[in-house]
């Protein structure tokens, strides 16, 4: 079993080889120059780097421990000054013990080691990572790093809702996860960085689907009735619509100015105007609803029924009903393929999967796949099917759909052990989904309670992972890998780790680019105040150790107390105790330490019965317990042994 990174390890390996790394060359200083930035050259091709707090845009500060930062790199051709697009870099971010004045040496033995990926090399951040989730079939979503190379996996987080998961959707900028929770009738909001349900907020009545609007303004959910919509920046529930009664679905325009909620005993698709939040009118359907999904390409949302075994599309200035597709009953899922033109409608019952053209508003393919097709995932160039009745999977390359009456080819491969529908608590979220970095998917099997990655082009899974004896019901990636968002501008986001001098390992296979980067993240200073409020006293003890006395012999015990950053003695304290015990004797003895000047405290102790005494301070406003304290040994001898003063 292998990662998706160790896949192309040895290409990166290969290309490490190929010679040494290129040298620094500070950036110009600029007024507004981000928090932390410095320039790679080599071979033509520069990198630079920038990192700064999240959302801050140009930010002229530094970047302190605990903030979300920005990591960029921007990567372009210095002849022609050309972006480089279409690369693929990784990096990671090491802790250093000491300041580094120019790049530290072993660079590239460095970027070696965290590309073959041992445990034993774990950087501080790693800026590729992507994180699986699994909605489980109790009130539980697992978290884990998906060390497929390893034989299994990492479990970074278990998190604990108020009820069974039905619904979920990531945020657009990968923070904030959305859970509906129907038996809790709540929205959990998750903090992906965190790992923890950061709060629940109540919408109404079991809320079920979940659609985010494109724009990111609000977060659409389904009640009993109708659909509420979630104000994100506000985390409160801005308008409650209601459409109708029965089962609902929901699709959101991609210019997010409508929103569709199918009503399934009323038999209508519901036209909610989103700058009024209200309902524009009820479109009637003549038969139940079962699924809906909008095609950008027609401006149109396609509705299927398993009722009457026909999609109809609902579009134009009204909307009204513009097309019926007639096919068989037992319709369900209708998804549109990358593009919005051609959409597959999956019949579990008659096992067949329609093709339907949305340019011409007919189903212009069919294919049959025993199993019952229930689910449709998409990556760039295949559609994945899954059988509800089979461990299968089945794939339809998209480049060979869109011509009418033409056989739909298939491929397959084992998505397990068990059938794929066999799950103790169904959920209408998907149970395959893409994997970053590769043509590849992950697959969630609720039997098999594991998850197994596809990578195309195989005859099976590459690997899996259990998932820790939960049943995973469906699947999501958190990507937080490096992502070009401009031409040959490459960025992520990350949790900025304690305080100290780090060093960010840049790798591009293509041109070769190897670079390491320091950067300085500075304390924060309230955290430092926290700390050093936290930090326990300096205790000095100013008794012998292993010290000889009498049985009856009057010992002081002075001990000396000072701030653990001034090193300033502390005078006054009132909660000084000094606590004296031995194994052989019963009890212990206790008392409260007087200060005598100098940081310095005293209390005077007799001891009854000859043996080993040990003695120790304790002073809780000092943030000093018992178990922090150095250990003074007294060795008492019975009177008649002692040695004459």
């Amino acid at each position: 079993m292998k990662t998706t990174a160790s896949l192309f390890t040895s290409l990166l390996l290969g290309a490490l080889a190929a010679g040494p790394a290129p040298a620094s060359v500070p950036p110009a200083p600029s007024p507004s120059a981000p928090a932390a930035a410095s320039r790679s050259v080599s071979a033509g091709v520069a990198v630079d780097l920038s990192v700064q707090p999240a959302g801050s845009g140009a930010a002229t500060g530094e970047v302190r421990e605990g903030q979300e930062a920005v990591f960029r790199f921007k990567i372009f051709d210095t002849a022609t000054k050309t972006p480089l697009s279409g690369a693929y870099p990784a990096a990671w971010m090491d802790f250093l013990p000491d300041a580094p004045t120019t790049e530290s040496r072993g660079c590239t033995e460095r970027v070696e080691e965290l590309i073959a990926g041992s445990l034993l090399a774990q950087p501080e951040v790693d800026l590729n990572v992507y994180h699986v989730l699994a909605l489980n079939e109790d009130s539980t979503i697992s978290v884990v790093n998906p060390l497929f190379g390893f034989g299994g996996s990492k479990l970074l987080a278990m998190l604990f809702l108020d009820g069974p998961g039905e619904d979920w959707v990531l945020s657009q900028d990968r923070k904030r996860l959305f859970v509906s929770l129907p038996a809790a009738n709540e929205v959990a909001v998750v903090d992906t960085l965190a790992w923890k349900v950061v709060a629940n907020v109540a919408v109404g009545l079991r809320p079920t689907r979940l659609v985010l609007q494109p724009d990111g303004a609000y977060l659409w959910v389904t009640l009993e009735g109708g659909a509420a919509a979630l104000d994100l920046d506000k985390l409160a529930v801005a308008a409650v619509v209601p459409t109708g009664r029965g089962r609902h679905e929901l699709a959101v325009a991609d210019d997010s100015r409508l929103v569709y909620v199918s009503n399934g005993d009323d038999r209508t698709l519901s036209v909610i105007e989103v700058s009024r939040l209200a309902k524009r009118k009820d479109v009637p359907l003549g038969a139940a609803p079962t699924a809906i999904a909008f095609s950008p390409l027609a401006r149109a949302v396609y509705v299927s029924s398993e009722e009457a075994g026909a999609v109809v599309a609902v579009g134009g200035p009204g909307p009204e009903v513009m097309a019926r597709m007639a096919a068989a009953p037992g319709l369900g899922q209708i998804r549109f393929a990358p593009g919005g033109r051609l959409g597959l409608v999956v019949n579990p019952r008659s096992n067949q999967v329609h093709v339907l053209d949305a340019a011409r508003n007919r189903i212009i393919q069919t294919a049959s796949m025993q199993g019952g097709p229930d689910q449709v995932t998409f990556s760039e160039h295949l559609a994945y099917v899954r059988l509800r009745n089979s461990e299968t999977v089945l794939m339809i390359p998209l480049e060979q759909l869109g011509e009418e009456g033409k056989p739909v080819p298939v491929v397959d491969f084992p998505g397990g052990e068990h059938p794929l529908g066999v799950v103790s608590r169904p959920s209408p979220a998907d149970s395959i989904v893409r994997a970053p970095g590769a043509n590849a998917v992950l697959v969630a099997n609720p039997a098999d309670k594991a998850i197994y990655f596809y990578k195309e082009g195989m005859a099976a899974p590459l690997g899996s992972f259990q998932n820790y004896g939960h049943e995973p019901r469906a699947v999501m990636v958190v990507d937080r890998s490096l992502k070009e968002r401009s031409p040959g501008s490459y960025e992520t986001v990350a949790r900025l780790p304690g305080p100290g001098h780090y060093q960010v390992a840049f790798f591009l296979d293509t041109p070769r680019a190897v670079h390491c980067f320091p950067v300085t993240v500075a304390a924060d200073p309230e955290l430092e105040k926290k700390r050093a409020q936290q930090r326990p006293a300096l205790l000095e003890p100013l008794v012998a150790d292993a010290r000889e006395v009498r049985v009856g012999q009057l010992v002081p015990l002075r001990f000396r107390i000072s701030d653990a950053g001034t090193h300033k003695p502390k005078d006054g304290l009132q909660d000084v105790e000094v606590m004296v015990y031995s194994a052989a004797v019963e009890g212990q003895w206790r008392a409260l330490a007087k200060s005598i000047g100098e940081g310095v405290y005293e209390v005077e102790f007799t001891p009854r019965e000859a043996a080993d005494y040990h003695v120790a301070v304790e002073c809780p406003s000092q943030n000093l317990p018992f178990h922090l304290s150095p250990r003074v040994i007294l060795q008492v001898v019975p009177e008649a042994a002692a040695p004459s003063p």
